[in-house]
């Protein structure tokens, strides 16, 4: 099958916070229990970066494993984008805090918002860049921590969420692995699904603090509309480039929760070792779940030259997203 390659993985990193939060940890916390949260979401436990670690200071490390892993130097790098929902501040962005952590030179360096759906979306834009020559090589940082900004007296959300940070590096295709196609989507008709205010025009900092800057999800609602959407989308992007989801080696979806993972999974009629599952382990960690899931699953060799990985995403906004890549 004639495919046109784009952008090309060539690096991967991730950075873990060392603090387990484990699900007897959280029943000190909230009123639920282990049972219950393993039962709803196949959580166990997860990462919990410390109080004087910022989002870019959590992506740093990553960051530089990925470029270590390439063999490009920071230096070499063209564009640097960082995927979060929890950025530092207002600005300058992550991104460049990133920059400067890195010691890369002058290029351009942004913030990304797609919320859980922030790797799709900047894996889209990595790759439009360097198949348009805009760039020859990508830093891409998902980095998140979502501990600052849930309801620790919530339990249907607090259970949830993870902190965590992953990278890759992209370059030009060599003719043999890169990115077969990516495909990114919203709705903001569903923006009251899934949302966190606080930090904003509308609601400024310090008018929210005090009450929190709190993650809101409406989980029955969004459960149906991200396997509906996530399920659409890997369909849509199989049959666009003339695959199956026999063709597919490996699907990494995002690590929302098991139950979402398994009834996307039902729906395209997967079978279970095609599907990379670490929810387990690290919860949701947003836009870093589906980078740092990459990363074990290479680690792990399960995917190897030549196969085909689907990556699928959904997050608030409500936005969605797949990538198609041969490995």
């Amino acid at each position: 099958m004639s495919e046109s390659l784009g952008a090309r993985i060539v690096g991967v990193g991730r950075n873990l916070p060392s603090k387990v939060l484990t699900n007897k940890d959280i029943e000190n916390i909230v009123e639920t229990t282990e049972e219950w949260i393993v039962s709803r979401s196949g959580i166990k436990e997860r990462r919990i970066a410390d109080a004087n670690v910022s989002t870019h200071e959590l992506g740093i490390p990553a960051a530089k494993e990925a470029l270590a892993t390439s063999g490009i130097d920071a230096t070499d790098i063209d564009l640097i984008i960082c995927a979060t929902s929890t950025p530092d501040k207002m600005f300058p962005s992550t991104a460049c805090l990133i920059q400067e952590g890195i010691s890369a030179g002058e290029c351009p360096a942004f913030d990304l918002l797609a919320a859980c759906s922030g790797f799709t979306y900047g894996l889209k834009v990595a790759d439009s860049f360097i198949r348009s020559g805009g760039a020859k090589n990508v830093l891409l940082v998902a980095s998140e921590i979502y501990s600052r900004i849930i309801n620790w007296e919530d339990r249907s959300t607090c259970v949830l969420f993870g902190d965590a940070a992953a990278a890759v590096v992209l370059a030009p295709s060599n003719g043999k692995s890169g990115v077969i196609d990516s495909t990114i989507y919203s709705d903001g008709k569903y923006g009251d699904l899934l949302s966190a205010g606080g930090a904003g025009a509308r609601a400024p900092a310090d008018s929210k603090l005090s009450h929190g800057y709190y993650l809101e999800m409406k989980g029955k609602e969004t459960f149906k509309v991200a396997v509906k959407r996530m399920t659409d989308v890997s369909l849509a992007i199989l049959e666009k480039n003339g695959y199956t989801a026999d063709d597919i080696k490996l699907v990494i979806p995002h690590q929302a929760n098991i139950r979402i993972i398994h009834a996307v999974s039902k729906a395209l009629k997967l079978e279970e070792n095609k599907v990379f599952i670490n929810v387990q382990k690290y919860g949701n960690t947003s836009a870093a779940s589906v980078p740092l899931a990459l990363y074990e699953a290479l680690e792990e060799g399960r995917l190897r030259e030549g196969d085909i990985a689907l990556l699928v995403t959904f997050g608030g906004g409500l936005t969605w997203g797949a990538s198609l890549i041969r490995w």
